[in-house]
């Protein structure tokens, strides 16, 4: 497991379930032996390893592997491999729609041709509706397809894949308030074009996994009520690794709590959170990822490079939210800094209604990650006390 609310933890895997999860999942894209997967994914997370390497060695379709390193080095590598062996299918983590299109320079794909592109599968972390616009626009020219922008929910203790969206129609997406979801956690529609929020469905659970949402007691809720997602499979893990007081954690009446928070619309799962990361100011639920991704839409501020998470005022009895944010490289002068933060702050505060204790605006590379790309906010937040508590 990546680890992104605590220590890491060993999935223990049967081969049949391996092989279940890579025949279902296969059906689900489609798979057939003309395909090529292109993939710089690292082998020792559950998307590079099943994904990018076990489904098309054991479906006995074409891979072509790159370094991540490589691929960090020089993005533009992914869309010229797509090129040069007509790639079909690509996993990405959210990040990557952001560094593709901002990083990768013109000159370096003047003949490439993305037309063979059928699905790239965003996966392993928080779905933005943002970053699948920025990619299209930047790479539309190059013969990409909207079509071909897809979604995957996946976690290794399912094997992989729970869920696919975008492979036989479009992404389905939902406009929402982002006051009433952020601050009410309800569904409603938008108020104001200031308070939208595009949410991308990760597509309906693939044919053998079950989806359930439980509330707090674990009694199952409807569509459109948000709480735990919980999911049942033939390609379920058989434990955490010698972790039997985890495993034991990790089941309700034969349904695995995967921690996530979400709601089932129209039978497609959208994934909005992590239980654990939740911040409780003055008894409101508030997630991490809305503020984040508020502070995101400030120009100035990296996107996917903030992080926000409660910090206890003992004196008022309840958290505090506040939040990080590394700045574009360059970008040192204190005054602009400093509008920066002011900035975040308005933008929190108009599209959540809520009111952050503290915004810091830091130099990059400053936010910490999970081995798979997450945003490690434990982490952030113990570094955060270390450097600036007083």
């Amino acid at each position: 497991s990546s680890g992104t609310t605590g220590l890491q933890k060993g999935v223990a895997l049967s081969n049949q379930a391996v092989i279940r999860q890579v025949d279902t999942y296969s059906a689900e894209l489609r798979l057939v032996k003309d395909d090529v997967i292109v993939s710089w994914l690292p082998l020792y997370h559950d998307m590079g390893l099943i994904a990018g390497f076990l489904l098309p060695v054991i479906s006995g379709v074409p891979l072509v592997l790159m370094s991540p390193f490589d691929w960090v080095r020089a993005p533009h590598r992914l869309l010229q491999a797509v090129s040069t062996y007509k790639g079909t299918l690509t996993w990405l983590p959210n990040f990557a729609y952001n560094f593709c299109a901002q990083k990768i320079r013109e000159r370096d794909i003047t003949d490439v041709d993305l037309s063979s592109w059928r699905a790239i599968s965003n996966c392993s972390e928080p779905m933005r509706w943002e970053s699948h616009q920025l990619f299209y626009e930047r790479f539309k020219s190059k013969g990409l397809s909207y079509s071909a922008l897809t979604t995957c929910y996946a976690m290794a203790e399912n094997v992989f894949a729970v869920s696919q969206g975008g492979i036989d129609s479009p992404v389905k997406t939902l406009a929402v308030d982002s006051v009433s979801l952020i601050s009410q956690r309800k569904l409603a529609p938008p108020a104001s074009t200031a308070q939208t929020l595009i949410l991308l469905s990760a597509g309906k659970p693939i044919s053998n996994t079950r989806v359930r949402i439980f509330d707090h007691a674990h009694k199952p809720l409807g569509e459109d009520e948000i709480g735990e997602i919980a999911l049942q499979s033939d390609c379920m893990l058989t434990s955490y690794y010698h972790r039997i007081d985890a495993t034991r954690k990790a089941f309700h009446k034969k349904w695995f709590l995967t921690g996530d928070l979400g709601f089932l619309h129209h039978g497609e799962i959208y994934v909005i959170g992590r239980k654990k990361d939740l911040i409780i100011v003055g008894g409101k639920n508030i997630f991490p990822q809305d503020l984040e991704n508020l502070a995101y839409g400030v120009k100035g501020i990296h996107p996917g490079r903030a992080v926000a998470f409660g910090v206890m005022n003992e004196a008022l009895g309840t958290e505090e939210v506040v939040i990080v944010a590394e700045c574009e490289a360059g970008l040192n002068d204190p005054h602009l800094l400093s509008e920066l933060e002011g900035k975040i702050r308005m933008a929190v505060i108009q599209g959540s209604e809520v009111a952050p204790r503290v915004v810091k605006v830091v130099q990059p590379p400053w936010i910490l990650k999970t081995s798979s790309g997450k945003t490690a906010r434990s982490a952030n937040r113990d570094k955060y006390l270390n450097q600036y508590s007083n």
